[in-house]
């Protein structure tokens, strides 16, 4: 006799942790979409920073979307070289330098009267007094990573004026200078939202390329079943051409639009980021989002929840959600519908759905689909490739999806069982599709120790529900982790294991990777012998190809390390007691030039000294290199006995001698 459970039994039988679980969604408040709050910037108040009255061309538009971060400006190019005159967008005056191997690498910030920052990333070479000004404070500190801030008006630059050189500095993959406009906030602003720059020309439209109907509730199905259905078009569409799916797509319930695509200039083949995109349901506005503003730089982490992650991760294709999803406080939304852009597909109804994709200059490509409603009911198709039992769960959202290959000739597959303790509950298959029977269950209402099917028995292998908008610990005997109020976007359902090595400390798996954080959590590793040198020993991800990445931490007295993780994945205990390597390689235009590299935490700190007294080097972490530069008037000159410095992470230290 099959047992029909209803989510208020469930809810009743079983508690989390002595505790009801909760299932009211987190109510995220939806800004406008920057309208009123928007800087207004006249046409040709900012001129174009390179080569200004001549074509230009972009390596990289406002709002692409980076593996684990929207890009905030537009990326110039400089023709594949460095040492492009870089000018000053505007009247102004130079309040923050900053150089760094890392990130923007060398940048300059430029704040104008009307309360706006302009940004110049990447750069080779300051110019000007505050280039001298920043040398002299780098010489005080004896320190070439630094970062400067200078009162208004102290270093002023007029419109036009020679300030730095372009070079590919920093994060850079190569040769351009990355340039943004920010306000007092931090947020960062597209450039040509502002009526342009004739020296960027585009009358290219967006290109379409896949669009995506996803199930985000326990009853919606799309196509009949509850699993994200792709359409790619056999041909693909040109820029601008407007496509329409030519067959009706049956969906019920809450269902969400994604969209994949690009965008192109003019004269120019590398592919860009979507500016706009809007959705209107039976010729009415219904959503539109608009990446023209990202707040700095928590906002630029929303990526992770703006496209589906899980899916890009493992698919290789980027499909952005055309809704709100929970835990999205980005302020680039205009929606119409009390869902925020998910749609509720009702049972006979159609729905005409039009979405526009726009590129910043306003060129359009239209896509049109239709939905239609219809009721989903218990449905059986068969396949004969499945000859023997198996189980396999995924959880997704909210929601446990379990499927059983069932050789089974009944009409109706067989149930589902979840064991708690010595509690048991039978699940009915929602449907049996090529003998393959799909089980859906809200993990809200308690989670299993185990699933079985037949003879099968599987652990389910989440431990506990790790609620959003709060802060929560979880402990085992092993580890520790501390989420905070905005660590996640969402609910999550937190697997945790260790495993020993018999020559080290053991791995330490949290979540998975394929699961993106918002914020940091705090993750405290418990290794069951401490360490013999703590001050040498810290915390490293591991990946499964045997790479390290050091990610320090710090001891307890109770033998305890703990640091922030950014994602998820595995980890392990590492002692690096060997220090970095260097060798000159070089003396190019009578400067220096090192080859530098260590085997395990990393390079910390690096010092040249000539005779005793320091000297400058710069550190590009790209091809592990550091160098003087010939700009250089302050060090000592580069001759004579020297010794070369490098300290690795975990406190390790060579002194290279050396010749002049």
């Amino acid at each position: 006799m099959r047992l029909i459970v209803s989510v208020f039994l469930v809810l009743l039988a079983w508690r989390v942790g002595g505790q009801e679980a909760d299932s009211s969604d987190h109510d995220h408040s939806l800004t406008e979409l920057l309208n009123a709050g928007r800087p207004i910037v006249a046409p040709g108040y900012f001129m174009f920073p390179i080569a200004p009255g001549k074509p230009g061309f972009l390596a990289g538009s406002m709002g692409e979307l980076r593996p684990n971060h929207f890009h905030g400006g537009i990326d110039i190019k400089t023709g594949g070289g460095v040492n492009q005159p870089v000018y000053a967008a505007a009247d102004g005056y130079v309040s923050r330098l900053k150089q760094s191997s890392f990130g923007y690498g060398n940048v300059l910030y430029i704040t104008h009267p009307n309360g706006l920052t302009t940004v110049y990333g990447h750069l080779n070479e300051f110019k000007g007094t505050f280039a001298a000004e920043l040398l002299r404070r780098q010489y005080e500190k004896q320190s070439y990573e630094l970062e400067c801030f200078f009162e208004k008006d102290r270093f002023p630059v007029k419109k036009g004026e020679l300030v730095a050189l372009s070079g590919n500095t920093g994060g850079s993959a190569g040769p351009h200078m990355h340039w943004e406009v920010r306000d007092a906030q931090d947020r960062q602003y597209n450039p040509l939202q502002w009526g342009g720059f004739p020296e960027i020309q585009d009358h290219v439209a967006p290109t379409m390329q896949a669009f995506a109907l996803e199930p985000l509730g326990i009853e919606a199905r799309v196509k009949n079943v509850f699993a994200k259905a792709v359409f790619v078009p056999k041909v693909q569409p040109g820029p601008g051409v407007s496509t329409t799916w030519a067959d009706t797509i049956s969906c019920f319930g809450t269902v969400g639009v994604l969209i994949q695509g690009f965008d192109r200039f003019d004269n120019a083949w590398n592919k860009n980021g979507i500016q706009r995109v809007t959705v209107k349901v039976n010729g009415q506005p219904f959503y539109q989002h608009n990446i023209d503003a990202i707040p700095f730089p928590t906002g630029t982490r929303q990526v992770g929840n703006f496209v589906d992650f899980l899916y890009q991760n493992t698919q290789g294709r980027t499909l952005q959600k055309l809704w709100v999803d929970d835990g999205n406080d980005l302020l680039m939304y205009s929606t119409t519908s009390p869902g925020k852009g998910r749609l509720n597909v009702e049972a006979g109804k159609t729905y005409n759905v039009d979405v526009i994709l726009a590129d910043s200059y306003n060129n359009q490509t239209p896509l049109h689909l239709v939905l239609r409603g219809e009721q989903p009911e218990y449905f059986k198709t068969r396949s004969g490739v499945v000859k023997k039992p198996a189980l396999r769960f995924e959880v997704t959202r909210n929601l446990l999806k379990a499927v059983s290959a069932d050789p089974s000739t009944d009409s109706v597959g067989a149930n589902l069982v979840l064991l708690r303790g010595n509690r048991r509950l039978e699940i009915r298959p929602s449907y049996t599709q090529n003998s393959e029977n799909v089980y859906l269950y809200d993990l809200r209402a308690g989670l299993p120790d185990s699933i079985r099917f037949g003879s099968i028995t599987k652990k389910f292998d989440r431990q506990v529900m790790i609620p959003a908008g709060r802060e929560t610990n979880y402990a085992t005997a092993k580890l520790n982790v501390m989420f905070g109020k905005e660590t996640l976007f969402g609910n999550i359902y937190l697997a945790t294991a260790y495993k020993p090595e018999p020559t080290g400390s053991g791995f330490w798996t949290v979540g998975s990777p394929l699961l993106p954080l918002y914020h940091t959590a705090v993750l405290t590793l418990k290794p069951a012998t401490p360490p013999a040198d703590p001050t040498r020993t810290a915390i490293y991800a591991a990946t499964a190809a045997g790479g390290k990445a050091y990610l320090g931490g710090k001891w307890d007295e109770q033998g305890q390390i703990t640091a922030n993780i950014r994602q998820f994945g595995s980890y392990r205990i590492l002692t690096d007691t060997v220090a970095p390597k260097g060798s000159l390689i070089g003396r190019p235009g009578g400067q220096v030039l090192f080859r530098v590299g260590d085997d395990l935490s990393g390079l910390a700190t690096y010092r040249l000294l000539v005779g005793g007294k320091f000297r400058l080097l710069r550190f590009e972490h790209k091809n592990s290199t550091l160098f003087t530069v010939p700009t250089d008037t302050v060090g000592a000159r580069l001759r004579g006995p020297a010794e070369l410095r490098l300290t690795d992470q975990a406190g390790n230290e060579r002194v290279i001698p050396l010749s002049l």
